[in-house]
């Protein structure tokens, strides 16, 4: 399928009950909607929070209006439960050492700025209308724990899970991280990485996604 120059190439992926609309090549920019309608528009609702996240990567934020579907893919129970589940043949395609290298820089833009919405979050959140939702130690650590004990697991990275507030322990988890997915760049084809792992394009926009997911989350729930 061919797409327009300076096009934003987007996976819609369809679930019974919810959508996801994810820019394969922003890694973090994906948002999800009742409907792909509502997934692809919400995407594009989200471009000027995901502005500053491309900015720290040294890079022009990506353009809203250059949205283009090029790949649609089945949902799954994952999709409906609320995560970008189905990894697709364009997360496959061949990875060079410099897209390696700036998908590296937008996750960990994507990590800084987790890192500055969670400094500058109050410790106990705005609860949902039934009193629900975590607090903001909560949700660091299962961002922690989830990049350990599963996103880093499918890279063949296996670490101690560090404790919520361990920045140390949690900077170098980041950059094993980092460095297996500098370390894919130069495969033909972009394969998993690991035994049942994930292809490392799909790796950074599921990792990315979910950091970002939960930033924006503690930045709604702050105010």
């Amino acid at each position: 399928m061919s797409t327009r120059e300076g096009a934003i190439r987007v996976s819609l992926e369809t679930g019974s009950r919810l959508s996801f609309a994810s820019a394969l090549d922003w890694p973090g920019w994906s948002r999800s909607g009742r409907g792909d309608e509502a997934a692809v528009e919400t995407l594009r609702a989200y471009a000027p929070r995901y502005a500053p996240v491309a900015a720290d990567a040294g890079l022009e934020p990506p353009d809203p209006a250059r949205v283009e579907i090029v790949e649609r893919l089945a949902g799954s129970g994952t999709t409906d439960f609320g995560a970008p589940g189905t990894a697709g043949q364009l997360d496959r395609e061949p990875l060079t050492e410099p897209e390696a290298a700036r998908l590296v820089r937008i996750l960990k833009a994507g990590w800084a700025f987790f890192d500055r919405v969670v400094a500058g979050a109050p410790s106990i959140l705005r609860k949902g209308p039934r009193g629900g939702g975590r607090d903001r130690d909560v949700i660091v650590d299962h961002v922690v724990g989830a990049e350990v004990e599963a996103y880093a697991r499918k890279l063949g990275i296996r670490l101690p899970r560090p404790a919520w507030d361990d920045l140390g322990a949690r900077a170098r988890e980041r950059e094993a991280i980092a460095a297996a997915l500098r370390a894919a760049g130069g495969a033909q084809p972009s394969e998993p990485v690991a035994a049942r792992g994930w292809a490392p394009r799909y790796a950074a926009r599921r990792i990315g996604w979910h950091v970002l997911d939960h930033a924006w989350e503690i930045e709604d729930r702050s105010v």
